[in-house]
Order: structure tokens, then C-alpha cells, then sequence
């Protein structure tokens, strides 16, 4: 999809500054056209603008994946209760630092029968400006606290923020990882109101969604449990991350 953005940009400067005789203002306008496109590509997972990642499971049936981003945390045993209560399994994308932290409840999603994905060590603010040595350093380290503590190994990866860039994604290369993004964001650590969030999630869902939470409030756990009613009376099953088929040439599917 990416190569779409740069030949249609390509097209339209090339026309825009025929048309106007390549003025200066022109030159610029485009520049600046360029660079809003290309910070909008690195925020928007979805755009597959700097690579791919897998979005959502080609399926026929009713079926969603229920992710968690940025634990373990003390929150986290209430969901692995609710999730156990309703016999649904799930896929969270740890931080290193935090596994490290609340290791118990690390070994306690593998052993319940989830799937773990990495999240970098820190999931650090200034993750979209680090380079690609760093960024390698981050996955590798999270890795090795997910072996050390856990005994496992995953290729599953999440970029922090969903950001992604060039960096990155020599980063994801180098580390084997598959990148796994989100078409359902329930944006659930900057909307206060729960009702909101639950509407804004059971709206978006379409067979095979990939759902993007935070085991990280009560605010959650309470939309969670909603949800997982809501699914069983709508009759969607579920998946884990790692039962979607992957392209075996090591390409991500959108």
C-alpha cells in the first residue's frame, strides 16, 4: 500500500508544479505536503505506510481477538479472572520492564493458556526517534526477560504507540518479528467515559477483527466484562494472534 502513496504524491507535485510553473511557494507546498504525509504514515499503523502489519484474521465466522497492550500490571490478575470466567483466551503484548516487575503475573498468562506478544523493553515516549540499533536493543532485551522469566520465545510484535518507521521496521527484520496492529482501537487510556468505550468497540466489530485494549484501569476490566457478555449473546468466538496464518516468505498480511 505504501508504494500507492508515494507514486499518487508523485503525480500530483509533478502536476501541481507544472500547473504553477515550479515556483518557490510551490516547492514548498509540497515539502510540507510530503512531511504531513509522512508523520500521518508513521501514527497510523493502518496505512502500512513504512511496512506491513497484520490488521485483523481473514475469516468467515464470527470470530474477534481480544489484545492487551502494556502489562503485566496490578490490574492485570482481574482480567485473567474475568477471561478464565468466561473461558476466553486472549493475547497481551508485554513490556519488558513490566514483566519484569510482576513476574508471577507474567507466568501466570502463559501458563492460563495466552499467547504473549513483545513490546519492547520500555515502550519509551521517544520510541519513533530512536535508531535502528536501539530500537533492535529494545526488542531483544524484552525478549530476553520473556525467556529468563517465562521460559518463552514469541516472533509476535507490537509497536509501542503503533508508530512505525523506517528504523522500525529494519528493526522488525532484524529481530524476525511479525508486526500486529489493530483495526479495532478502543482507545480506552484516553476516553474517560466506560459507556463510550464499549459502544465505540461493539460498533467497529467485524468478523476477524483484531481488538487493541490496555490491561492497565479498573476503567477496562469494567468494559471487558460487558464485552465479554455482549460477544457470548452475539455468538463470536475467539482467537489468539499467533492462530492467524501468517504468508510463509515472512510478509505481513493487512
Amino acid at each position: 500500500m505504501k508504494h500507492y502513496y508515494f507514486i499518487l504524491f508523485y503525480l500530483f507535485c509533478n502536476v501541481f508544479i507544472y500547473a504553477f510553473q515550479g515556483s518557490f511557494w510551490v516547492y514548498l507546498f509540497c515539502f510540507l505536503m510530503f512531511s504531513a504525509s509522512v508523520i500521518w504514515g508513521s501514527f497510523d499503523i493502518g496505512l502500512g505506510y513504512f511496512m506491513n502489519s497484520t490488521l485483523r484474521k481473514r475469516t468467515k465466522i464470527k470470530e474477534i481477538a481480544l489484545t492487551f497492550d502494556d502489562g503485566p500490571t496490578e490490574f492485570t490478575p482481574k482480567f485473567l479472572d474475568l477471561l478464565k470466567e468466561h473461558h476466553v483466551k486472549a493475547t497481551f503484548f508485554c513490556i519488558g520492564r513490566q514483566i519484569g516487575q510482576y513476574p508471577e503475573t507474567f507466568r501466570r498468562i502463559i501458563e492460563e493458556g495466552h499467547t504473549v506478544g513483545n513490546h519492547t523493553l520500555s515502550h519509551a515516549a521517544n520510541t519513533g526517534f530512536l535508531s535502528a540499533s536501539k530500537m533492535i536493543k529494545e526488542i531483544g532485551k524484552c525478549d530476553d526477560i520473556m525467556l529468563k522469566t517465562g521460559n518463552i520465545t514469541t516472533d509476535l510484535y507490537r509497536p509501542p504507540f503503533g508508530v512505525t518507521n523506517p528504523h522500525i521496521a529494519q528493526a522488525i527484520e532484524k529481530t524476525g518479528k511479525k508486526s500486529i496492529g489493530w483495526n479495532v482501537r478502543s482507545l480506552d487510556t484516553v476516553t474517560e467515559d466506560e459507556k463510550k468505550i464499549y459502544r465505540k468497540v461493539t460498533r467497529q466489530l467485524r468478523k476477524g477483527s483484531i481488538v487493541l485494549f490496555h490491561d492497565t484501569s479498573e476503567k477496562t476490566y469494567r468494559v471487558l466484562a460487558d464485552l465479554l457478555v455482549f460477544l457470548k449473546n452475539e455468538n463470536y468466538s475467539t482467537f489468539t494472534v499467533d492462530e492467524i496464518p501468517f504468508p510463509q516468505d515472512g510478509r505481513k498480511s493487512g
